[in-house]
């Protein structure tokens, strides 16, 4: 069985305003969070109202899903103990008058020197899957394989609407935020590993970035785990909904490798026309047209269908089908996150859409 990990990103607000608590390092010290939670399950993130979440290696959905409940759960609670809220979205529907303080951390210290303004709007929240890999090799083949799948994935997992107390217009501003990075976007194709460090390198030695965690690609090889990363997801306001990601990432993964073994040559996407497709997936969501690798629209209902057939075989093998694909149904009946925000914007304005993060960050 394909190994299968997951880190979630979430912010920390103020439980009547809204607004944004720099609380980060209180909670992530309180001592409510143990027994619980094991040292590096709760991690700190760049700005100081934000914390990551970090399930260890799994094996199955249920366990992916069992390990979000107990996190977000701790996490909600040591966040109630000093006047702060949990909320799993994308963005803030609300930020401060005054920057969220960075963590202080050389590393982030360092982000804030280089782009001081970006770090200031850099209070995003994401779900990275790992998948686990057998070599660096087969990780980079992967990759090229699954890029013409990541609009596809922000479609679906769009969870951040609104910014500055307004409706951006996209579904996720998450995708928009990240893109000006200098190493950002959708991966491009590598011949193979090799070229892969060569081309990493060669980003490093310009300065511009600092170490491989600037790629701000939306899928990359880990560093850090023999993994590959997939980045591309907004967090979830539910956690059975990120445990769908999470299945539906690993398939995808599965279904590469598949292909590599076969001798299936990477599907051909010119770079120009995955970049618009993320960007329409960013500004839709499932609420719009796609556009498709070569260029085509397409309902958004009709590339989610295309891509649960594209991974069903690894999701039998998996014994994922059932889950995966009732709560992918489930999503198309309901929406996205960012369907439900708009939705509480409408009804009740900003305080009915703070009351609903809080209320279903912590849901299963």
């Amino acid at each position: 069985m394909t190994t299968v990990g997951v880190e979630e990103e979430y912010l920390l607000v103020e439980p009547v305003s809204g607004r944004l608590a720099a609380r980060a390092e209180k909670v992530r010290s309180a001592a409510g969070l143990e027994p619980f939670v094991a040292a590096r399950e709760i991690q700190p993130e760049l700005l100081q109202a934000q914390v990551e979440a970090v399930t260890p290696v799994c094996e199955s959905l249920d366990e992916v899903g069992g390990h979000l409940v107990r996190l977000r759960h701790a996490v909600a609670g040591a966040a109630e103990a000093h006047g702060c809220r949990l909320v799993a979205s994308g963005t803030p529907p609300l930020r401060q008058a005054l920057p969220v303080p960075v963590t202080d951390q050389a590393r982030y210290r360092a982000l804030q020197q280089q782009a001081p303004q970006l770090v200031a709007e850099q209070m995003v929240n994401g779900m990275h899957v790992h998948v686990a890999v057998p070599s660096r090799h087969m990780g980079v083949q992967v990759l090229n394989r699954i890029r013409v799948w990541l609009p596809v994935l922000t479609a679906m997992a769009a969870n951040s609407p609104l910014w500055d107390g307004h409706d951006t217009g996209f579904a996720s501003w998450r995708t928009v935020v990240f893109d000006r990075w200098p190493v950002s976007g959708v991966p491009p194709c590598f011949t193979d590993d090799t070229e892969y460090d060569a081309r990493v390198r060669l980003l490093l030695s310009t300065g511009v970035i600092a170490d491989t965690g600037q790629l701000y690609w939306q899928a990359r090889v880990s560093d850090s785990y023999p993994t590959v990363e997939v980045r591309c997801p907004d967090v979830q306001l539910r956690t059975d909904e990120a445990v769908m990601f999470a299945g539906l990432v690993r398939a995808l993964v599965d279904t590469a490798m598949g292909e590599v073994a076969a001798g299936t040559a990477a599907p051909e996407a010119h770079a120009e026309l995955v970049d618009v497709a993320m960007w329409q997936a960013a500004r839709h969501g499932l609420s719009g047209d796609l556009v498709t690798p070569r260029g085509e629209r397409c309902r958004a209902g009709d590339a989610v269908y295309g891509l649960v057939e594209h991974v069903g075989p690894a999701l039998r093998a998996a014994g994922d089908t059932r889950e995966v694909t009732s709560l992918v149904h489930r999503l198309l009946q309901q929406g996205t996150g960012a369907d439900r925000q708009r939705q509480a914007l409408a009804e009740g304005g900003l305080d009915a859409v703070i009351d609903m993060l809080i209320d279903r960050s912590g849901m299963s």
